[in-house]
């Protein structure tokens, strides 16, 4: 079982696989990223797997084709070069109009471009997480056929296939100029379409690829590290659900945070917490239209439970399933339970209000417009932290633990009665109880500064009255509640660097005896980048700190959740949302801070 590191994804923007640098798809989900997986090889080596690679050794680089998610894999032999493309064709809507597409299509393109080379095609679909019993038909032209509880699948490729028990087999020799291309389709709710192969594939990754081309011309950045921001931002849009505008924290489930351990969570699901962040970097390299659509997804799935938001939501903004282990599975290389569902979903967190409320106010910033449903939702979402903002709370990092008063949590109440207040005063929100929002305000803010710091340790701490810190306390000065520069975030900072440094820039997200052997959380170590570049730190230090941390991608530019110091390996779901869009932010701020020092205009939270 390769690390996670190996691995590099493919999508259209509905579901996700991971392809690994030995040709092998081992994890997909079909039709949604929280479907049961059709390939789990990446949990469990009998879950399933689509490999296509060489008979013979031969070493692989891999890259993503330019501005695309389109994934080329080379592999070089004694006897001949295989190159393999590997995408999830996607089309233009007025394209679409015209041909008739899949719903859901995985396609793989082998090709030989030097000598001749031997080459192996295997095939075993293990439906629902390997609980269903494949079985697999001879549909003659049509290819093999597999019917699971979520639908079919059919399978075709133009090299003889043969049929094992729950295998597809195919072999064959291509040289120079040859090609085997092989396709993957599902349908669910309507009839099955099966496009050919040979120049029609071809002709799909062309298309494919002038998609994304064209949907990364609207990329509007050009600072420090752009080829991450843009990978990241590529990233980014794999994990939106098209359908309905949400955007997943990860396409994976129980990717180990502590190899061999049980820190292992369901993350294919949409967390309200990360929205205010994931909608800045949005804005702040141009996809607008994708930062508007996620924040009218977060305003619309709240709609059942307001004026209470849950801590996530699935991708149409409905409950998540309740969590359960796939005991029959061992986990990633070992790495036990494998969970389906996540329980935080019942959780109380105090700091989603605070997160939904600024991304609205980004969007309004932006000339979008805030209709009556949504003024009344924003003024419940008000009225329910004047009510409760007292209340201990799992907060940001969902400890399974208990609740307690967490300062993250407190501030994030604060900075939603003060950006209600601010739309008030701009007149984009009526009818508010400004009175009642104002006192409150003024009384989180005094219990945070009386509370929440520790003048022994001279730092802003995690819970009130506690004595100990975690990376989240930085983004006090990105919420506007301490100036970036002010003596008490310069000596929180320092805190945090000496309690929960990593080397290299890298900062864990705390420091307990639970999280013994977790990696540097990703994007804590990206929001101590941030927080330097807005607190007038020295450009070099800054800009230093950056590449450091876009260092620790992955070959293909990729990050998971968590980072081992030790090793560099990606641990915790991937490819991580909030990693990659800490990457931006990060990128914005320190572009913004350049800016200024050349005497531009710029502004870290523009």
């Amino acid at each position: 079982m390769l690390p996670i590191k190996d691995y590099a994804i493919i999508g259209d923007c509905r579901s996700a696989a991971l392809v690994s640098r030995a040709g092998s798809i081992d994890w997909l989900c079909w039709p949604r990223f929280d479907s049961p997986s059709l390939f789990g090889a990446l949990l469990d080596d009998r879950a399933g797997h689509w490999s296509i690679a060489p008979a013979t050794p031969a070493s692989s680089r891999r890259r993503y084709l330019d501005r695309t998610n389109v994934l080329e894999t080379t592999f070089d032999g004694d006897a001949g070069t295989l190159v393999v493309t590997d995408l999830m064709p996607v089309a233009s809507e007025q394209e679409k109009r015209h041909i008739l597409v899949p719903d859901h299509e995985i396609l793989r393109v082998a090709r030989c471009t030097r000598g001749e080379v031997d080459v192996t095609m295997v095939v075993e679909p293990r439906p629902g997480y390997g609980r269903e019993r494949p079985r697999l038909r001879d549909a003659g032209k049509l290819g093999v056929r597999l019917e699971t509880a979520g639908g079919l699948v059919a399978l075709r490729a133009d090299a003889p296939l043969s049929l094992g028990d729950g295998r597809v087999e195919a072999r064959l020799r291509l040289r120079a100029g040859q090609a085997l291309h092989a396709s993957l389709t599902f349908a669910d709710d309507g009839p099955a379409v099966l496009p050919p192969l040979g120049d029609w594939s071809d002709a799909a990754v062309a298309r494919t690829v002038a998609w994304w081309q064209g949907w990364t011309s609207r990329f509007a950045y050009d600072g420090p590290a752009a080829p991450s921001v843009l990978r990241s931002v590529l990233a980014l849009k794999l994990l939106c659900y098209a359908p309905s505008g949400a955007v997943v924290a990860a396409p994976t489930t129980s990717l180990p945070e502590r190899l061999g351990g049980d820190l292992n969570w369901d993350y294919r699901y949409c967390w309200l917490r990360d929205a205010a962040l994931t909608v800045r970097a949005l804005f702040g390299l141009g996809f607008d239209d994708e930062a508007a659509t996620f924040v009218s997804w977060m305003v619309h799935s709240t709609w059942l439970t307001q004026p209470e938001a849950k801590v996530l939501y699935d991708v149409y903004g409905k409950r998540p399933q309740s969590e359960w282990t796939a005991d029959e599975l061992s986990g990633h290389r070992g790495s036990r339970p494998v969970r389906v569902g996540n329980a935080a979903s019942d959780q109380f967190q105090l700091d989603v209000y605070g997160e939904i409320i600024d991304a609205v106010t980004q969007l309004v910033r932006r000339g979008g417009p805030l209709d009556r449903d949504t003024q009344a939702t924003l003024r419940g979402f008000g009225e329910f932290v004047c009510r409760h903002w007292r209340e201990p709370d799992e907060g940001i990092w969902e400890p399974r633990s208990g609740r307690g008063h967490n300062t993250h949590s407190r501030v994030l109440c604060w900075t939603a009665l003060e950006r209600l207040i601010a739309l008030h005063r701009d007149g984009h929100l009526a009818r508010a109880p400004v009175e009642a929002f104002e006192t409150n305000r003024a009384l989180i803010r005094r219990e945070v500064e009386e509370r929440a710091w520790n003048p022994r340790l001279r730092s802003y701490v995690s819970r009130l009255d506690g004595d100990d810190v975690d990376a989240a306390l930085l983004m006090l000065s990105w919420y506007g509640f301490e100036e970036a520069a002010s003596p008490r975030m310069r000596a929180t900072y320092a805190c945090i660097r000496d309690r929960l440094g990593a080397g290299d820039g890298l900062l864990y997200r705390y420091r307990t005896a639970d999280s013994a052997g977790e990696g540097a959380f990703g994007i804590c170590s990206f929001w101590g980048v941030e927080y330097l570049a807005t607190s007038g730190a020295p450009l070099e230090e800054v800009r230093r700190s950056f590449d450091g941390l876009c260092d620790h991608a992955n070959d293909v530019g990729l990050f998971a959740e968590e980072i081992d110091p030790l090793t560099g390996d990606a641990l915790g779901n991937f490819p991580q949302a909030f990693t990659h869009v800490g990457l931006i932010n990060a990128a914005l701020s320190l572009d913004q801070r350049m800016k200024v020092a050349a005497g531009g205009d710029g502004d870290a939270r523009s």
